[in-house]
């Protein structure tokens, strides 16, 4: 499955070619994205026992409710039995990810 969408401020694609699910998400990831994040999350509960990769790398902010998104993202990881790694947050994505103690919930690849 790959699956690819321009919003206003969040971009993300998703391939699972690999037999691993890898998400890119690039731009903003703010409440205005709620829906199109949707698709992301249904894509980990389809990949059971598999890894997924969340490449936050092109992603230049996030707010409170794209990190909410992204917790909403492990709980159905988790009930799917999916491993979520978060590769290569940056500058304010990063800042805002330790702040939360977000390395505490997933892994983090720098």
């Amino acid at each position: 499955m790959n699956k690819q969408s321009q919003g206003v401020s969040m971009k993300y694609a998703i391939d699972s070619t690999l037999g691993n699910l890898h998400i890119t998400i690039k731009g903003r990831l703010t409440y205005t994205d709620y829906n199109n994040f949707n698709y992301i999350t249904n894509a980990v509960g389809e990949h059971e026992n598999q890894q997924c990769i969340i490449d936050l790398s092109e992603l230049d902010f996030i707010d409170s409710a794209g990190m909410g998104m992204l917790l909403m993202a492990r709980d159905k990881a988790f009930r799917h039995k999916v491993q979520i790694t978060i590769k290569s947050p940056q500058g304010q994505v990063g800042k805002m990810l330790e702040l939360g103690k977000f390395d505490t919930i997933f892994l983090i690849e720098h």
